[in-house]
């Protein structure tokens, strides 16, 4: 299981490379929100310094989850680009289409 903090950092990651893999591509796309759903585990630490962490549940080869205390989580993420100035602009996407892609 891996934490849902790395889950959503992973997604940054990968935003990130699209990005600037087609920065000087022609066609470029903007990004709307990004949904998530995932099923978590939510484990408690006990004890002085005590945590919170949502674990991102992995599905087994039948595609059951191997712990039956999951619970879904859906999250909207409305990803956004921060210059080094701070001047938000819309994030956008670029690269090759891909066969299929319009």
């Amino acid at each position: 299981m891996i934490e849902l903090a790395e889950m959503i950092r992973a997604l940054r990651q990968e935003l990130n490379r699209a990005h600037a893999d087609g920065r000087d591509e022609a066609i470029q796309f903007d990004v709307g929100p990004v949904e998530l759903e995932s099923s978590v585990v939510v484990d408690r630490e006990a004890g002085t310094g005590g945590r919170i962490r949502f674990l991102v549940a992995e599905a087994d080869g039948r595609g059951r989850l191997a712990d039956s205390r999951t619970q879904r989580i859906a999250l909207t993420l409305h990803p956004r680009s921060v210059g080094a100035d701070g001047t938000v602009r819309t994030f956008r996407l670029t690269g090759d289409a891909l066969a299929g892609e319009d």
